[in-house]
């Protein structure tokens, strides 16, 4: 079911937001408080999830690209159409498909797996915007190593 709703464009923090009326959230199924959702602004698609606040509607953020693409910017006030997406949110591999590639012939597709999803989505999305061929696979050496030595994915945080 398609839901619209009018609301003014307000920061929390840096962050661009509006708040998503309880109308709508409440006949949603949220996963562990959040609900991914799909939908418009002024005609610009996006997919995005709406996060939970104590005692408070949910909130919807708006990035940067979306701000871009809709030709909205804070203070504005936005007419959003939006829906429930039940897709599963899961990285393809097939970004760049040398680096699957390697990490079966490593043993180490399990390994990537086991990161949370946001690092996943990090390595994914730096590897594919290297222009070289050279580069992207020097990274994915780097990354194959750290993962052979650090399988619990803590290489990717800093040290203190």
């Amino acid at each position: 079911m398609i839901f619209s709703f009018k609301a003014r464009i307000y920061k929390v923090g840096i962050n661009p937001c509006v708040k998503v009326p309880k109308r709508i959230t409440r006949t949603m199924v949220p996963v562990k408080g959040y609900v991914p959702v799909k939908g418009t602004i002024n005609n610009h698609s996006f997919i995005q999830t709406l996060c939970p606040v104590n005692g408070e509607p949910h909130r919807l953020y708006i990035n940067g690209i979306m701000l871009k693409s809709s030709k909205t910017r804070l203070g504005d006030v936005i007419t959003v159409f939006m829906e429930q997406d039940f897709k599963p949110r899961t990285i393809p591999l097939r970004l760049y498909s040398a680096f699957g590639k390697k990490l079966k012939e490593h043993n180490l597709l399990a390994t990537f797996r086991k990161l949370i999803p946001s690092q996943q989505k990090e390595i994914l999305r730096y590897i594919n915007h290297l222009k070289s061929v050279e580069a992207r696979n020097r990274i994915i050496e780097r990354v194959l190593h750290h993962l052979a030595t650090n399988p619990d994915g803590y290489w990717m945080r800093k040290k203190a």
